[in-house]
């Protein structure tokens, strides 16, 4: 299954996000929360909304419920957050692909906290990105990856939580040759596609891959 999940964040529209959107039709459509609101803005019916449901009035809630959606309501005072908790509805639905939309924007705390989601153990076998906007982001673990997108276009790779050792880029223009990005320099910032495929390999760590369509 795959899942258009969208959180309750600043949702821009753009080049990644239309790309993502592509294959709407057959993607069932989760929202966090107020999520349902950005899937709405987009053209879509949430079909699940799960969360503490503080960010939608309960006249929108009745709303969405009448339109068949499934609404699976939780406490407020809770360790996850609700796109933490639509995540782990995702794994145990089966989920094999997940895009995020709307995780970033507004607050520090909660952007930074939504990127950090990508890490959790249960999606480690699960072709998982957060787009926004002319972004897309995604969270390597060790093993080979391509980056599919247009000749200009920028890639930033950023260690999250330590080293990431063992990086072998092609179609990069600052190459890595089985080298280390250390955690907390700026090295691996702003690279430049030089064709529309490149290719990546990461022997161990965790390495944040930032794909901006165009110069960023």
């Amino acid at each position: 299954m795959r899942i258009l999940l969208f959180a309750n964040g600043v949702a821009k529209d753009g080049t990644m996000v239309r790309r993502a959107l592509e294959g709407a039709g057959s993607a069932h459509i989760l929202c966090a929360d107020g999520g349902a609101l950005n899937a709405l803005k987009f053209g879509l019916a949430p079909q699940t909304i799960i969360g503490d449901l503080d960010s939608l009035s309960a006249t929108q809630v009745e709303e969405f419920s009448a339109a068949g959606a499934e609404i699976l309501h939780f406490p407020m005072e809770k360790d996850e957050t609700d796109l933490e908790l639509a995540l782990g509805w995702s794994v145990d639905s089966g989920a094999r692909a997940i895009v995020i939309l709307g995780a970033l924007g507004g607050r520090f705390d909660q952007t930074l906290a939504n990127v950090y989601l990508l890490a959790l153990p249960g999606l480690q076998d699960i072709e998982i990105e957060l787009v926004d906007g002319e972004q897309n982001i995604r969270l390597l673990r060790p093993g080979a990856y391509s980056v599919e997108g247009h000749s200009g276009d920028t890639v930033s790779l950023i260690p999250l939580g330590g080293k990431a050792s063992g990086i072998t880029s092609n179609g990069l223009k600052y190459p890595l040759r089985d080298e280390s990005l250390e955690f907390g320099p700026a090295r691996g910032i702003s690279n430049v596609m030089l064709c529309d495929s490149a290719s990546l390999e990461l022997r161990s760590g965790l390495l944040l891959v930032v794909h901006t369509s165009g110069r960023a």
